[in-house]
């Protein structure tokens, strides 16, 4: 398989990438990414010069980028490249309409156009709003209500996506996750923003009480459900990824506070985000029977092995909160031109 994988240079797709090519000997894979902010090549350093892994700096909104990146074709494409950051939404919501909306709309073009095999798209469990107690649980039929400008932007995403397999039968599946956790997550979202905080001697916000709950998948159980889809997914059809492993805000912030020998006077309290919903959950027992996963990481354990990623990588985030890391690509990529070589 050739396979695109856009947003590679983030969180999820660094990993993703990283898992195929251990998994798969005979697999290819082409990263295309804008490296905005979050996007961090370091993330992929030990693994840019194997010969079945080539990167491509570009935008999926923009027709020639992504015709640049898919070449002749390729197998599949897999849609990590997003916004996703819901602060960021509320602050400024048109970069997430750009990427998250029209980006997928040029994907499933080039998907439509016959050069890609099959589509998967990731998206989030936000789509549909919030659910008001952990028993309760989004279905792949759950009505989407999105809350934020971030939650919107991916809905309207995937509506283009089933729009698209209705009427054009583009081959395309899409994907609702729970929230990510693990290594190499960029230190903005609240696991990791928490550790670095503590670790620099810092305060760690924390919303209204912190009664807001969220369900957690670690990073590799998320990459083995992607792997399923991907192979063993029917075209047109949705797949909620959950654990039903869900915590609260300030569950979290205690078991970080734990794991690195702090107490709550590093907590400081902060005015609620607006808009800001309760709670998610879904239901992944479609994905459970019909193409069999299940994930493997108990939050306790990839918690306590995601706090010890981050006190031993200091360089790593510490790269990231500087600004430092975004040199990364004018050291290593930019004076080389990445040809579309793979066999």
């Amino acid at each position: 398989m050739k396979i695109l994988v856009t947003g590679g240079a983030g969180f999820m797709g660094s990993n993703f990438i990283k898992y195929v090519l251990e998994k798969y000997p005979d697999y290819e894979i082409i990263n295309l990414d804008k490296l905005t902010y979050a996007g961090n090549l370091e993330n992929l350093s030990d693994i840019e010069k194997n010969p079945r892994y080539i990167f491509v700096r570009g935008d999926i909104a923009k027709a020639e980028d992504v015709a640049k990146a898919i070449g002749a074709g390729v197998d599949a494409i897999i849609n990590y490249a997003a916004e996703t950051h819901v602060d960021r939404s509320i602050l400024d919501p048109r970069a997430f309409l750009d990427t998250d909306i029209y980006g997928t709309y040029t994907l499933l073009e080039a998907v439509r156009a016959g050069k890609a095999g099959r589509m998967v798209q990731i998206s989030t469990d936000e789509v549909f709003g919030m659910v008001h107690d952990r028993e309760e649980e989004f279905t792949e039929e759950t009505r989407f209500d999105p809350s934020s400008p971030y939650s919107a932007s991916k809905a309207g995403g995937d509506l283009m996506c089933s729009a698209y397999f209705r009427t054009y039968r583009t081959p395309v599946i899409v994907t609702h996750s729970c929230n990510f956790y693990g290594p190499n997550q960029y230190p903005e979202k609240l696991i990791p923003l928490f550790a670095t905080n503590l670790l620099e001697g810092k305060k760690i916000p924390v919303y209204g009480q912190g009664d807001q709950f969220r369900e957690w998948i670690f990073v590799s159980d998320h990459c083995q459900a992607i792997d399923a889809i991907l192979h063993r997914g029917v075209l047109g059809e949705v797949y909620n990824i959950g654990t039903r492993q869900r915590k609260s805000n300030f569950e979290i912030t205690e078991l970080i506070l734990n794991l690195l020998g702090k107490d709550e006077d590093q907590i400081e309290y902060v005015g609620d985000r607006p808009g800001h919903d309760f709670g998610y959950a879904v239901n992944p027992d479609k994905l459970m029977r019909e193409l069999g996963w299940k994930p493997e990481v108990d939050f306790a354990e990839g918690l306590a092995a995601t706090i010890e990623w981050y006190k031993n990588n200091e360089a790593w985030w510490k790269k990231i909160k500087s600004g430092e890391y975004q040199k990364y690509f004018e050291k290593n990529y930019a004076n080389r031109e990445e040809l579309l070589n793979l066999k």
